[in-house]
């Protein structure tokens, strides 16, 4: 009896001195979790095309040493707003947020958001945000890792009636994406209104708007195209954009090891950047070519002009639902060229 209780003992004594290294091994082969909270719903080109194969990169480059769980739609809580806040108090270790969320905080990012002052494309404009946030910006986001910056497809001016010049967007009411872009709607003469983006529906069938500047990516979702009949684009410069930002928690990057930081790293910067930019461009490509509106192009130049030099080189472009065909008609006109393209029911004629 003294034996068998003086072999447990000797086994309860080993099993305590092996079980400390049986769940160290067991914690070191655990992956790192992440919290990547953002506003975009689960089904949203921003969530499917750009987060989600961002973090499962990560995972893959990091040989499943770390995971990535994706937070869509703020299911963390707070808002949209909240979000720069989470990621630097440490409520979530990752953040896709907007910094025009929070007017006046960053100002030295709402640069690209002034009017005409990007290029219509996204990862154009992408790729040089990136570059000015690296020489620029370090202070403006210092209480977090920025992991890159982003700028959104251009805004197009969605309404129910033809914009073909400047003068056209006298008085109408239109949603705009942040406060730069509310005042070139005034400056133009028509009134810039800020509301979440999921009650344009509503807004524009209670007609407390009459229209919005956002991005082609919106249209779809919002089903847009069944409220709004006229789509004004810009040939070069844009009017508007949005700028965005993947951030992480400082703590957190700090508390990676080496190698780890270097696959975030390698994930970080323009590599991010452009993967955001190429989302937004197909994004914008696919809604608009798909878009069954005939389309009319012209160039007012003497109302261009008036707002500033870099405008004269502006066209306007506008879209209508035609009942017929669901192929684009398309009129170009340009101080130094001018011609019109018609492509109707698989004719086309070029005068």
């Amino acid at each position: 009896m003294m034996r068998l209780a003086r072999r447990a003992l000797l086994a309860s004594i080993a099993a305590s001195i092996v079980a400390p290294a049986v769940l160290r091994r067991a914690g070191a082969d655990a992956p790192i979790a992440l919290k990547l909270h953002h506003s975009f719903s689960a089904v949203s080109g921003a969530h499917e095309r750009f987060l989600v194969p961002w973090a499962r990169k990560v995972e893959s480059d990091s040989q499943g040493r770390i995971r990535v769980d994706i937070f869509p739609s703020m299911q963390l809580g707070g808002s949209p707003a909240h979000l720069y806040d989470q990621v630097r108090d440490g409520m979530t270790d990752l953040a896709w947020l907007l910094p025009s969320n929070t007017p006046g905080r960053f100002a030295k990012i709402e640069v690209f958001e002034l009017p005409f002052v990007p290029s219509r494309g996204a990862l154009v404009n992408s790729r040089a945000l990136q570059d000015y946030a690296t020489a620029n910006l370090t202070d403006e986001f210092a209480d977090v890792h920025p992991i890159c910056f982003t700028c959104r497809d251009h805004g197009i001016v969605h309404a129910n009636r033809a914009i073909k010049t400047v003068a056209d967007v006298k008085g109408l009411r239109l949603h705009v994406p942040n406060r730069l872009a509310r005042e070139t709607v005034h400056t133009l003469g028509g009134e810039g209104v800020s509301i979440p983006s999921a009650q344009l529906p509503m807004a524009i069938a209670g007609h407390v708007i009459d229209g919005c500047l956002d991005p082609w990516d919106l249209v779809p979702s919002l089903r847009l195209d069944n409220l709004l009949k006229e789509h004004t684009d810009f040939a070069e410069s844009s009017l508007s954009t949005a700028t965005f930002v993947l951030a992480m928690n400082k703590a957190t990057y700090e508390r990676l090891p080496g190698e780890l930081k270097t696959v975030i790293d390698a994930n970080s910067g323009q590599a991010a950047a452009g993967m955001a930019g190429t989302m937004w461009d197909v994004e914008a490509r696919a809604v608009a070519t798909n878009c069954c509106c005939p389309i009319v192009r012209s160039a007012s130049m003497a109302a261009a002009g008036s707002l500033n030099p870099i405008s004269s080189r502006i066209f306007w472009a506008s879209r209508t639902i035609s009942p017929c065909c669901n192929k684009p008609r398309r009129t170009l006109s340009s101080p130094r060229k001018r011609f019109a393209a018609t492509e109707r029911c698989g004719q086309s004629t070029t005068s």
